[in-house]
């Protein structure tokens, strides 16, 4: 058999079988001329391919005439038709271009796979028809199906001459063409800020919940392993960490060496590849996580953190895999593929007490390209970057936590697997320069950013070609797949392997520690003083109060910083505290609280802590007056960890000046002064009187304005949560209610003021509150209005 390659001979063929069928169809309207049948197409395929021809007899279709039989025979032989019953064929049947795709795709004998996702490029996606979707997408990818220019494939549509003869051609080249000899594809898979949420179940309101877990992701890996043989499946970091299980098996059912933590039994049922460190696995510390790491299955990676002493890698920092892959007609090849990971620096500043001394970091993205010519040296056809970095910007400062773009610009990096900010890519960040989302790329690297908890897995497809011994990545493509939040099936292996620390952290989370006479909820933490946060600054004050009893410190004036750690954002909706009346157990206590933070107190002056509340004002929008226009009053990109509520002064926020400092601490407006009215005892504040500011390691070991001007430090090495239980215990029953310590200063009341906040507040609105639900917005949030009152 010979190949056609010229497309002036093409065309002539299909226009010579065309017009051999022009008598059956001279009666058509003129409008229908152009349509073209099921027997005119196959005649011209068959020809196009130079199929050879016989009689016809062997056809078991009564409706085909001796004309066409012979053409029919041929294309029943090769796979490219079926009938339309077993002994019909309706040759004068016309034809759609769903149809002719799927006719010239089997025409391709090529093994080669591809994903059902390609048809998602089209606007009428949901106008494909047929039970064959697997056939039509490799149509896609094989270049026979592009497309109109609007972004539809209009499926059902009747396919035309025109159309036909556009078809043939791309048929042609594809069917003539000689295969790469040797090209494969790759599949990346990725999961990112678990925070030890493996289970489908919301231990702070202790039911289920199809809305988080590594069980529910185990079911989207199955499917895309299925999908694509040639895979690998990573982690990104933050993975002990994050609910009362990570808790649990730090402070009651204690990790002993030797044991298996839940958060790796968790990612061997799925059989992880490899995996990385993220900034919440040092907050336990250091000989805490060694336990951990010693008893993993595959490589734990981390290439910018070194021993503070011996300046040498504290941890492995790639690996190179050797993997074993079929190509499209199924020979084996072996990719070596080089995996590197990083973490963001700035875990010596929140975990400073578990670290100074011991660890430095390194830039992540000087890191990673230090290591690239290692690795290449080493044989890695390719290298995948593990990244537990933010995004970040087209801007680049040594040492920053969110480089993820910078890192997509470096030579030899073929994919990156990032996380850190619990946002999703593609989708997320579309304003940033060279952004493809449909490619699902940053500056043509295939980048994915699997959410939160389990919410999406990240996939990343390679095509891979080889020249002479060298792979290389001819296109690369990224995507997410987001868990499927109506549906209760698991991946059973997840839930048992975690079942024993699971069934033991509910248990604990169970045990009662006081009662509160009200509902307590954070919904409102953001606009007003809110109760959530006066119960952490009321114990937090209690317990410190008793420690410096006969101390240097006793006789200092205590106040106490909170913030409203579940308070929406880009956590989502349904990631608020809610308490309800009456027994409060040790989940809600971790619904107050949710991180792993331990007590400090801070000596500062007045104006150190003013400085601290200028930072917290940079929680919000500035405000114009003079408008009339609604005015979102909350700073989007400012994270609510960060809006420190001060216990024990009084103040207000003047949100019609501008910030003093950015959402990272950085100076933008010298003289800004938002913080007014700074009080103590009734008094304005004296700028050098000194305080003890109770806060926890987190904040203390950070470089918040104001915070980094403290003279003393001191640790008490007791969780934050555990206070606030014993607190509650020494109480009995609470009374939640906040003191107003802080405001607004007064508006414009013409000023149209508004915030976003979920749209289970509106219950919770009280009366007199200025507070007013206006409509819903995105994912399950709603806009409010606030006027001064």
């Amino acid at each position: 058999m010979s190949f056609l390659k010229k497309t002036g001979i093409l065309i002539v063929i299909v226009a010579l079988t065309f017009s051999g069928f022009s008598s059956a169809t001279q009666a058509s309207a003129a409008g229908k001329a152009q349509d073209v049948t099921r027997g005119e197409y196959i005649t011209a395929v068959v020809k196009a391919l130079e199929v050879e021809l016989n009689a016809g007899k062997t056809l078991e279709f009564t409706d085909v005439d001796e004309h066409l039989a012979p053409y029919v025979e041929a294309a029943q032989k090769i796979g490219l038709i079926k009938g339309t019953t077993s002994t019909t064929f309706k040759p004068h049947q016309k034809l759609t271009r769903e149809h002719a795709f799927l006719i010239a795709s089997r025409a391709i004998k090529s093994k080669e796979v591809f994903s059902i996702e390609l048809l998602d490029k089209f606007k009428d996606k949901n106008e494909f028809k047929t039970n064959e979707s697997a056939e039509l997408a490799r149509s896609v990818g094989l270049g026979l199906l592009q497309g109109f220019e609007d972004g539809t494939a209009k499926p059902q549509k009747l396919v035309t001459k025109l159309q036909v003869t556009k078809i043939i051609d791309r048929l042609v080249g594809a069917y003539s063409k000689e295969p790469p000899k040797k090209s494969v594809s790759l599949r990346i898979l990725g999961t990112s800020d678990l925070h030890t949420n493996f289970v489908n179940y919301d231990y702070y309101q202790d039911k289920m919940s199809n809305e988080v877990g590594l069980a529910k992701t185990g079911v989207l890996i199955e499917q895309a392993r299925a999908e694509s043989p040639n895979n690998l499946l990573f982690d990104n970091g933050d993975l002990i960490q994050g609910t009362p299980l990570g808790g649990y098996k730090v402070t009651v059912d204690k990790l002993e060496k030797g044991e298996l933590h839940p958060a790796l039994a968790a990612l061997e049922s799925l059989e992880y590849d490899a995996g990385t460190l993220g900034n919440h696995e040092f907050n336990y510390g250091l000989e805490y996580l060694d336990t951990v790491l010693e008893e993993a299955s595959f490589p734990i990676l981390n290439a910018n953190v070194y021993d503070a002493k011996t300046k040498n890698n504290r941890y492995t920092p790639y690996a190179i895999f050797d993997k074993e892959v079929l190509d499209g007609i199924g020979e084996p090849h072996t990719l070596k593929v080089g995996v590197i990971g990083v973490v963001a620096p700035g875990i010596v500043r929140w975990d400073r007490a578990l670290l100074d001394g011991k660890v430095t970091v390194e830039d992540a993205v000087n890191t990673v390209e230090k290591f690239i010519p290692e690795m290449k040296g080493q044989g890695a056809d390719i290298i995948v970057v593990l990244a537990h970095s933010g995004m970040g910007d087209e801007t680049h400062t040594v040492g920053e936590d969110d480089v993820t773009y910078q890192i997509s610009q470096l030579d030899g990096v073929d994919a990156i697997l990032t996380g850190h900010n619990h946002a999703v890519f593609p989708g997320d960040f579309e304003d940033l320069e060279n952004i493809d989302m449909e490619q699902g790329t940053v500056n043509g690297t295939p980048v994915i950013m699997p959410g939160k908890f389990g919410s999406h897995l990240g996939v990343i497809d390679l095509d891979l070609e080889k020249a002479g011994d060298q792979w290389t990545v001819a296109k690369g493509k990224g995507a997410v797949r987001e868990i499927d939040k109506k549906s209760d099936i698991v991946n059973q292996k997840v839930i048992d392997a975690v079942k024993e620390a699971h069934e033991g952290t509910i248990e604990y989370v169970r045990s009662p520690v006081g009662k509160t006479t009200a509902h307590i909820n954070s919904y409102f933490a953001l606009v007003k003083d809110d109760p959530s946060i006066q119960i952490v600054t009321n114990a937090q004050k209690w317990f410190v109060e008793d420690k410096i009893l006969g101390t240097e410190y006793e006789k200092l004036p205590i106040l106490s910083s909170g913030a409203p750690f579940k308070a929406g954002g880009r956590n989502g909706a349904n990631y608020y505290t809610e308490i309800p009346a009456g027994e409060v157990a040790i989940k809600n206590v971790a619904d107050l609280y949710v991180f792993d933070n331990t007590v400090f107190a801070l000596v500062m002056t007045g104006a150190d802590v003013k400085e601290w509340l200028e930072m917290s004002a940079g929680q919000f929008n500035q405000i114009d007056p003079s408008s009339k226009e609604e005015q979102n009053l909350i700073n989007e990109e400012f994270r609510t960890y960060n809006f420190d509520v001060i216990d024990g002064v009084t103040y207000e926020f003047d949100v019609t000046q501008p910030a003093k400092y950015d959402y990272d601490g950085k100076t933008i407006n010298e003289s800004a002064n938002r913080v007014t009215n700074l009080q103590y005892d009734g008094k304005p504040i004296d700028s050098k009187q000194k305080f003890i500011v109770v806060t926890n390691n987190y904040r203390a070991s950070g470089n918040f304005p104001g915070v980094r001007n403290a003279t003393e430090s001191i640790d008490y090495a007791y969780e934050n949560r555990q206070a606030i239980m014993d607190y509650m215990i020494d109480v009995g029953t609470i009374d939640p209610s906040a003191d107003s310590n802080w405001s607004f200063t007064p508006l414009n009341e013409n000023s149209k003021i508004t915030f976003e906040t979920s749209g289970k507040a509106k219950d919770f609105i009280k009366e007199g509150s200025g507070i007013e639900y206006l409509a819903p917005t995105k994912e399950g949030f709603a806009k409010y209005s606030l006027k001064q009152k």
